[in-house]
């Protein structure tokens, strides 16, 4: 039956609910600009899926005001690093790693790298959050839409939906369309990006299920415990995870299956048996809520946009969950946009803006992918060590772990190879440079022509702070009014910050001066002795790599966006300058019409 509704005219037009696209709406509507998100399915995520939380997306709710609200539903890092390896959760352990930062010596890095702290927030509790707070603050939510097509031209995009319920199709015009419907992204795919890398690389199998497992975890808590048991899955051997959701009685068993064989069985009866197996007692009463399949995959987009359509999250973005990268580096992508799509919607901004979008996310695409799927193998490895190379039996692999105990030089360095690889496996949780160390280069930083600094460790795996241009500004505790707080609190909230130090009055005149000629709205915090932010510990005068009038400017994602050693010798042209360099202004003046 064809129907033919009124059109919708909006701003932006989010195609896609999960974590990017709720966070773009959220973002966008907390901007000021009107937006509608549409979800063809008939509400939030109704499993937990994606559940690390790391420090960069917590500081993206707590810009929006959403920190305690995350924070009410999750699991702390408290509860969430004691990761055992054992043949069953009552089975006996083969060893153990503090992961997420929870051993001492990280644990100090973690914490310097920010006031918020990594957690474990299951998605269907995650996306609620985001998609509440986009509706409360002007977003239009649709449920139940589904896009079909688009068509874009100079001016805007028009993209034709269905309602499931009804069968009526409408047209929604908007001058931005945000992609952000994951991993089989129609918008992708109808864009015809470029994307480098291989789907379906293995299968496994999700089972949601409550039992009440406190006795088995309280003591030694973790959000994920790991067991070697007979079956497909990594080269052959299996690795069977039971995952926390709901410190101690909501669960995810995860299972391998052969994606080259028949279509697994999700039938009641497989999950309890799976659910039994990683428990190691089949007395334990099991409810199962659900299951599902999902693949292993190793792919990146070369380009996230064309014209006015921009993909986020999964849409670009594909890869195992090991190091928990996936909805945080969504959410990050959507931080990263929704500020220019903000001021060039107003027409302060160029649309060029938006090409630094393309500019700094692709490489961060690229790394994560990366990185996911090299501490995926290292898994392997721990079968290696007890000289399986292909799917063992239960005898089999019984008898390999208890030759870890026999005495003598052969079960000696089978049994060091084998806590080797247990321990290098590390690296699929605690990555923290991959996380906090964002290099952008692109048109929205203005190198200052120091050279990058000489990083004493591996930008990867730790946490190297610095205020060069395109790095996300350090974190840091000031007081004010006798109490803490985080140098991150002053910035954000949509709005380019300037901070500078005793002597730096002028940069009051630089920033009305860009607020006057371009209409750029920029907050000015003080930071030293006697300013409107105190020193206290001495950390700002440390970081910052600027003199006392000088200053650095932040963008509105935390991102160090220019620098200068000193205050402005004569007039506010400087910073002017590179405003209009930041914003586009210098070759153009006016928004998209």
């Amino acid at each position: 039956m064809e129907s033919h509704a009124a059109r919708i005219e909006t701003s932006v037009l989010i195609i896609g609910a999960g974590p990017a696209g709720a966070a773009a709406a959220a973002l966008l509507a907390t901007y000021g600009i009107e937006n509608v998100m549409i979800n063809k399915y008939g509400g939030v995520a109704n499993s937990p899926r994606a559940h690390i939380t790391n420090q960069r997306a917590v500081e993206v709710f707590r810009d929006l005001g959403l920190e305690r609200d995350l924070i009410a539903v999750a699991t702390p890092q408290s509860l969430m690093g004691e990761h055992v390896y054992a043949t069953s959760l009552t089975g006996r352990e083969l060893g153990r790693l503090r992961t997420w930062y929870t051993h001492p010596h990280f644990k100090a890095e973690h914490d310097l790298a920010s006031p918020c702290s990594v957690c474990d927030v299951p998605q269907d509790l995650l996306e609620p959050i985001l998609v509440n707070a986009a509706a409360l603050r002007g977003t239009a939510v649709r449920f139940n839409t589904e896009l079909l097509s688009f068509e874009q031209d100079d001016n805007g995009v028009s993209a034709r939906v269905i309602d499931r319920l009804t069968g009526m199709e409408s047209t929604i015009r908007c001058q931005y369309m945000i992609g952000a419907d994951g991993a089989n992204s129609l918008v992708a795919r109808l864009l015809d990006l470029p994307f480098e890398g291989h789907m379906n690389l293995g299968g496994s199998i999700n089972v949601v299920f409550k039992a009440d497992l406190e006795r088995f975890c309280a003591h030694r808590p973790g959000d994920m415990y790991w067991f070697l048991k007979p079956g497909v899955g990594m080269g052959g051997n299996g690795v069977g995870v039971l995952r926390m959701a709901r410190p101690w009685t909501r669960w995810v068993g995860v299972w391998g299956y052969d994606i080259n064989g028949a279509k697994p069985d999700l039938s009641h009866e497989f999950g309890v048996r799976i659910a039994h197996a990683l428990i190691g007692d089949d007395s334990i009463s099991v409810e199962i809520e659900s299951m599902s399949t999902w693949t292993v995959n190793d792919v990146f987009a070369l380009d996230n946009m064309k014209g006015r359509v921009l993909c986020v999250g999964d849409a670009v973005h594909r890869h195992p969950p090991m190091n928990g990268l996936g909805s945080n580096t969504s959410i990050q992508d959507s931080y990263n946009l929704a500020w220019k799509l903000a001021l060039v919607l107003r027409g302060v901004a160029s649309p060029s803006l938006l090409e630094t979008y393309r500019d700094e996310r692709v490489p961060v695409g690229r790394q994560i992918v990366r990185r996911a799927n090299e501490s995926m193998h290292t898994l392997p490895a721990i079968f290696q060590a007890l000289n399986l190379s292909s799917a063992p039996d239960e005898e089999t692999l019984e008898s390999a772990i208890n030759s870890l105990s026999e005495p003598g030089e052969v079960a000696k360095r089978k049994r060091h190879a084998f806590e080797d690889a247990l321990q290098a496996s590390i690296i699929g949780f605690n990555t923290l440079g991959v996380e906090t160390n964002q290099n952008y280069h692109s048109a929205a930083v203005i190198d200052d022509g120091e050279p990058e600094p000489a990083y004493s460790r591996d930008e990867e795996l730790y946490y190297n702070p610095s205020t060069k241009p395109g790095r996300h500004l350090p974190h840091l505790w000031l007081i004010k009014d006798q109490r803490r707080v985080s140098i991150f609190d002053l910035c954000g909230k949509g709005r380019f910050t300037v901070l500078t130090g005793v002597g730096g009055e002028i940069w009051h005149d630089a920033a009305r001066a860009v607020f006057e000629r371009l209409g750029v709205q920029i907050v000015v915090r003080t930071i030293g002795r006697g300013c409107n932010y105190e020193d206290s510990y001495g950390d700002y005068r440390r970081l910052s790599g600027v003199d006392d009038d000088g200053a650095l400017l932040i963008r509105p994602d935390h991102v160090v966006a220019w620098r200068s050693q000193k205050g402005p010798d004569s007039s506010p042209e400087e910073l002017l300058n590179v405003f209009e360099e930041i914003l586009g202004k210098s070759t153009c003046t006016s928004g998209p019409s």
